[in-house]
């Protein structure tokens, strides 16, 4: 190879490896716009239909009657199976005054874990499964657990992400539900 044909080889990769450096840059920065525009508190919970265990279509989001606390997780998450009995059980002191609404992340998961897991951990509250993702997509649900909690006007109070208590989600309802 003649050394004017190496010059123009590495002038080439130069240029390659400075394209890909700009794209990677860019692809952060515009990462971390969408990480700062997700659905959090003070912004509306975006109104989507899911169907439950039994294909019956259960609107999230939007206005209603009382607190609603919108838990995204899956069946292989130990986190989430860490705090289901303390969601089972405010569901049970809680349900005249807060609806909780479990989004197992189908997309993710497999539904027969998730029915598994479901009954395992002997689960009333609604489960919904977003099968195609669009649930976690429009909640820009990144890791799980991820929590929501969304007041009777349809407007996110909070987003946790990560493990919840009995004991946060009593302050939710203290917080946020007596008023209804």
């Amino acid at each position: 190879m003649k050394p004017k044909q190496k010059t123009i080889l590495a002038v080439l990769a130069i240029i390659a490896l400075v394209v890909i450096a700009v794209t990677q840059y860019t692809k952060k920065e515009s990462d971390a716009a969408a990480v700062d525009t997700k659905p959090k508190t003070g912004y509306a919970a975006p109104v989507l239909d899911l169907p439950d265990l039994q294909d019956t279509a259960v609107t999230v989001g939007g206005p209603k009657d009382k607190l609603t606390l919108i838990n995204f997780w899956a069946a292989w998450c130990g986190p989430c199976e860490l705090e289901a009995p303390e969601l089972e059980q405010s569901y049970q002191k809680y349900s005249d005054k807060m609806v909780i609404l479990g989004i197992n992340a189908t997309s993710q998961d497999r539904e027969r874990d998730a029915r598994q897991f479901v009954e395992d951990q002997k689960l009333t509250f609604p489960i919904l499964m977003d099968r195609d993702g669009k649930a976690i997509e429009q909640y820009k649900v990144s890791q799980f657990p991820t929590t929501l909690v969304v007041d009777q006007t349809g407007m996110i109070v909070e987003r946790i992400n990560g493990v919840i208590t009995a004991e946060d989600i009593d302050r939710f309802v203290e917080e946020y539900a007596n008023g209804a």
